[in-house]
């Protein structure tokens, strides 16, 4: 695009600006600052609901904008930091200053009271500002006295006019368990479809996991990490990615295990399914493969359940009654299920379904009873499962460490049902880096900026909810995205997007709020791209940050790596990167080779480089021995590291410790490697009986306790 005057341009960045959109950014390839394109601008804008489309349109889109934004009445949203007073905005014309105010707080009380902003000791006097050639007034008035925590609706009416506001009154910090605070604590990873074991459907689940969960606590360990057990994709449409959920406020069922169902004791069609041979068969032959086939898996399990479902539904029974309670208790589920229901039924994305169904609009003749009721029915198991696993790490015991991924399916439930809150013109994504030097579309909508504010977070809130009143530790995907997100307009190369921001302090508020009322620990993942503002932050709201070991090493042999903070979570990997063991022979770096990533002669580069990381790391943990140290040597050495230091908790990738060199996800790709799939090398009943594996954390526990070990 060209410009035919220069004020054109700046008219551009003006626009944005007011948008939100971050005009530039330093690309970490050169050092450079990098400028999005005037065509990025305008999509962007476009995206967000600006009335341009051209370069045309820009003086008026930015004179509409700046005489909207000073029109306007209160913010949406208003945090009150620990209850204490905030300051609305409140705009008058003429003599109609008098403001009746309406403070309905979340328990049910009202506070009400009148307001003329210039006469009151609560505001200071009035201001006039002109805009566009038009004068508007405006005040800042405080709310008097302290609030209890929670969210507050407030009205503000002036004459027929009248502004809500929701008010959140939050703790400054998010939750920290004092038991953890005293005692350093540490946990195992493993993404639960990985897990084997002489009991699971073909696809490791929570009886699974729960197994797990009992071992790591007999060798001292005190949380359970695994990727997002969130509703996926397992049929058409087909994603079984645990970071593209058709839904980050309802559960897998794939993960449920089948042999802890109450019904299924009871239910003679089931029982003689699941005894037929040609069943025993599918399972049998689902156990054996070295891969989790998702459909099959599903297709099986499915069988039973809907068989299970029926059931239910069938006559009364003290089970049913639990079940309707706890349908009824839950709005969203029935929408949801109809939802599901409808997807099985078309069997392809609700975008290519007719108008009233794409709109949100369902009707009984859209979707099968049967399946409505299996969707409803499978979810009130999954929280069953997971609420009995969840409590059992109360006390002090393990506790259940998830993910909240950043995005959803934009095929999904979320997004067909929860509109205003996503941007579908755009996808989220990464600017160019070092490792994807072409920067990275994710392929899912990132929400509105102010869609999300207008409906009070009510979406945001639900699925922190969903996660916090199960979790004892919840780690946010991506935490940075609380500041700012990387756009990539629909047809743009990712490179070729740019930074939006949010509300950080309001997304702050929530995250501490829901954290103080669930006693969750909130760790933010702020890997990659990391704005100097978002660490301070997180230390400033109590978030821990995320140290690993892999990141942190410089080819230093008198320090290569850097002490771990107090307020961190600290581990070796994550599932995004390679194991140890393949970091260690720089099997990662040949892996880029062969997708293409990396030439011979930058792959050249970064083989030397890694030798000497190598090299420092051996000589730094080993006592001043060489590389040469034997892999398991310079593994146990750093876990030990990690254990010592300050982190309040150190997570183990359970396969590193048998020395697994082939990793659970290759970013950047989808067919050309088996992403999400690949089962553990070893059963739990082989991994509880391997020395190797029980002696790296012995010496693990130990080191958090601050005894001294060799």
């Amino acid at each position: 695009m060209s410009f035919s005057k220069g004020t054109t341009r700046g008219s551009l960045r003006d626009l944005a600006a007011l948008y939100g959109i971050q005009l530039s950014y330093r690309n970490i390839l050169d050092g450079r600052r990098s400028s999005a394109s005037p065509e990025v601008l305008i999509a962007t804008l476009r995206a967000l609901g600006a009335p341009v489309s051209g370069e045309e349109d820009i003086p008026g889109a930015l004179r509409e904008r700046r005489q909207q934004l000073s029109k306007r009445g209160p913010e949406p949203v208003v945090v009150a930091w620990n209850g204490g007073s905030t300051r609305i905005r409140v705009p008058a014309r003429g003599a109609r200053r008098w403001h009746r105010c309406t403070l309905r707080l979340e328990n049910g009380e009202e506070r009400v009271w009148d307001l003329k902003p210039e006469r009151s000791a609560e505001a200071p006097s009035g201001k006039n500002a002109k805009v566009e050639g038009q004068t508007n007034w405006t005040a800042n008035i405080r709310l008097p006295g302290k609030l209890p925590q929670g969210y507050h609706q407030l009205s503000v009416a002036s004459g027929t006019e009248a502004s809500r506001v929701l008010v959140i009154s939050a703790p400054r910090a998010a939750y920290v368990d004092p038991g953890r605070a005293k005692e350093k604590s540490w946990g195992i990873f493993i993404p639960i479809y990985a897990l084997q074991s002489s009991c699971n459907w073909g696809v490791g689940d929570l009886g699974d996991l729960n197994e797990l969960r009992k071992w790591v606590h007999e060798q001292g360990g005190a949380l359970l990490g695994t990727l997002p057990i969130l509703a996926s994709f397992l049929d058409e449409p087909f994603d079984p990615s645990p970071y593209s959920p058709v839904s980050r406020m309802f559960w897998n069922e794939l993960f449920l295990d089948m042999a802890k169902i109450p019904e299924l004791g009871c239910c003679p069609a089931a029982q003689k399914l699941a005894a037929s041979g040609a069943f025993q068969a599918e399972r049998d032959a689902l156990r054996s493969q070295s891969h989790v086939d998702y459909r099959r898996a599903m297709a099986l399990k499915r069988q039973v359940l809907e068989l299970l479902a029926e059931s239910i539904f069938a006559g009364p029974s003290p089970r049913q009654t639990e079940f309707f309670r706890y349908v009824k208790s839950r709005p969203d589920l029935e929408d949801y299920a109809r939802f599901r229901a409808t997807c099985d039924r078309r069997r392809a994305s609700w975008w290519t379904w007719p108008d009233p169904l794409r709109d949100g609009k369902l009707g009984a003749r859209d979707y099968d009873v049967k399946a409505l009721h299996y969707h409803l029915y499978a979810q009130w198991l999954a929280e069953e499962q997971i609420r009995g696993f969840a409590k059992s790490g109360q006390g002090g015991d393990n506790g259940l460490y998830l993910d909240l991924p950043l995005g959803v399916n934009p095929n999904g439930y979320d997004v067909w049902r929860h509109r205003s809150s996503f941007v579908l013109d755009v996808s989220a994504g990464s600017p160019p880096d070092g490792f994807f030097t072409k920067g990275q579309d994710w392929g899912f909508p990132p929400m509105h900026p102010e869609g999300i504010r207008q409906d009070g977070y009510a979406y945001f809130r639900k699925a922190l909810q969903h996660h916090l009143s199960h979790t004892s530790v919840l780690r946010i995907d991506h935490v940075m995205g609380m500041h700012r997100l990387f756009w990539v307009p629909k047809g743009s190369e990712p490179r070729q997007g740019a930074y939006v921001h949010y509300r950080s302090q309001e997304l702050y508020a929530i995250l501490a709020l829901e954290s103080a009322r669930n006693q969750t620990v909130i760790v933010g993942e702020d890997l990659g791209t990391v704005p100097g503002y978002v660490r301070p932050a997180l230390k400033r709201h109590g978030v821990a940050r995320m140290y690993v070991l892999q990141f942190e090493i410089a080819p230093n042999k008198k320090k290569p790596l850097s002490v771990p903070p107090a307020s961190s979570l600290a581990s070796l990997n994550t599932h995004d990167m390679p194991t140890f063991a393949s970091f260690w022979e720089g099997l990662d770096i040949q892996d880029r080779v062969d997708l293409g990533l990396l030439d011979e002669a930058s792959a050249m580069r970064e083989l030397e480089v890694r030798s000497k990381l190598r090299g420092a790391l051996a000589s730094f943990l080993c006592h001043g021995a060489s590389q040469d140290s034997s892999l398991a040597e310079v593994l146990k050495a750093s876990l030990k590291y990690l254990a010592s230091s300050r982190s309040s908790m150190v997570m183990v990738n359970l396969e590193d410790l048998w020395l697994e060199k082939q990793p659970q996800n290759v970013p950047g790709t989808c067919d050309e490697r088996p992403n999400w799939k690949r089962k553990a090398r070893y059963s739990l009943e082989e991994i509880a009986g391997t020395e190797q594996v029980v002696e790296v954390l012995r010496m693990l526990d130990a080191a958090r306790r601050g005894k001294d070990v060799r």
